[in-house]
């Protein structure tokens, strides 16, 4: 998901409004009764060895009103301990003017912070990142309008670090359908050329949020593996966010990857649980096999906090999607965007865990909680 099309605010009016996202009292959240509970093994001491990527999250403010900078010390400190190698973070506007005004915060916060957080643009530097036990920043873009229409902009995007590009945000884009659009066509000339560019620039093509012709189609026009970097299986919930068996196939026949997101679009109607979670990444190793199946949160690491002012804050945040036209089916004002016992800058060794807990073996662990996405930068951005 993504917040770019919110509105702005002061910087003290961020802080003030970030910080509850960092720490305050939690009240009992009215959620549904949990379902697929699973017994958790102890805490794998793998964990800490293993490359360990989150292809869609951020270390701010996520699917919510509040801006995604600046950064609070809470949650500097909670991407400091949540283990993960690298994520694919949001940096994408509305237009180029707006992109690049993302891509500059951006920038400034890891200048502030060099000791936490490290750019990635290259396997190389995911390497480094994880020997100096940093968080690696990808940025990728969760649609196209910062391009603007301009194949050029690929190369100057490109240029300043954009190694993952998604081309479609839910409705019609220049590329082709998203997954709202009901004419569901398939991927435009104008989407191949844009395949072309970014394939040429070494940047990993994203069908999250696209149509399921589109997903097909584009799939097919690519030469170099591709990713789904947040989806689900629509095998075990049938709505437009998750991807079809067929899509997930071929994805995985061009050596491309599919992230398991952490949203209700896993379970429509309530928050999923860790079962969940594992039911569909389970389901994904089945059709694809184990090399093709990662993790793409769609969340901040931040843990969610659940009281009066969070829960006015998600119901503003649907409202306004849905005003918008691109709040998919499944968001609801009264259902959470975070898996309640996956609620932790550590999540990712929580799936590891539950994954051990059914007996999956720890190389198979290892892949999915990052190591199929290190393959799939290794082979587009080729080092």
């Amino acid at each position: 998901m993504d917040d770019s099309l919110l509105g702005p605010c002061s910087r003290r009016e961020a802080l003030t409004r970030a910080a509850l996202l960092g720490g305050l009292p939690t009240l009992t959240p009215l959620l549904a009764p949990m379902q697929r509970e699973l017994p958790m093994t102890p805490r794998w001491a793998g964990y800490d060895q293993a490359l360990v990527v989150d292809l869609l999250a951020s270390p701010g403010p996520f699917n919510t009103t509040l801006p995604a900078t600046p950064l609070t010390p809470a949650m500097v400190e909670n991407a400091r301990a949540s283990g993960i190698t690298a994520i694919n973070l949001t940096t994408d506007g509305s237009d180029f003017a707006s992109t690049m005004r993302r891509i500059g915060t951006w920038e400034r916060e890891m200048n502030e912070r060099p000791d936490v957080f490290m750019r990635v643009r290259s396997v190389a530097d995911l390497m480094e990142a994880k020997r100096t036990k940093r968080l690696g920043i990808i940025y990728g873009f969760q649609g196209i309008n910062g391009i603007a229409g301009d194949l050029a902009n690929v190369a100057t995007f490109a240029a300043f670090g954009v190694r993952i590009v998604q081309l479609t945000y839910n409705v019609r884009s220049l590329a082709g359908d998203g997954s709202l659009e009901p004419g569901n066509a398939g991927i435009s000339t104008w989407g191949r050329d844009l395949i072309r560019e970014l394939e040429k620039h070494r940047v990993i093509v994203d069908f999250s949020h696209a149509g399921r012709a589109t997903t097909v189609s584009g799939i097919a026009a690519c030469t170099r593996p591709p990713a789904i970097s947040h989806s689900g299986c629509a095998a075990l919930a049938n709505v437009p966010r998750n991807q079809e068996d067929g899509a997930l196939k071929a994805m995985a026949d061009k050596g491309g990857v599919v992230g398991i997101y952490l949203m209700p679009f896993l379970t429509p109607g309530r928050q999923p649980t860790v079962g969940d979670v594992v039911a569909h990444i389970e389901h994904a190793v089945q059709v694809c096999g184990e090399d093709h199946v990662g993790i793409g949160s769609d969340l901040s690491i931040t843990p969610h906090q659940v009281d009066e002012a969070y829960v006015k804050d998600h119901q503003a945040f649907v409202k306004r999607r849905q005003e918008l036209g691109i709040a998919a089916p499944g968001e609801d004002p009264n259902v959470y965007f975070f898996v309640p016992d996956l609620n932790s800058p550590r999540r990712l060794e929580r799936i590891a865990d539950a994954l051990l807990a059914r007996k999956h073996p720890t190389a198979r662990v290892e892949k999915i909680i990052g190591g199929n996405f290190v393959r799939l930068m290794r082979d587009v951005w080729g080092r």
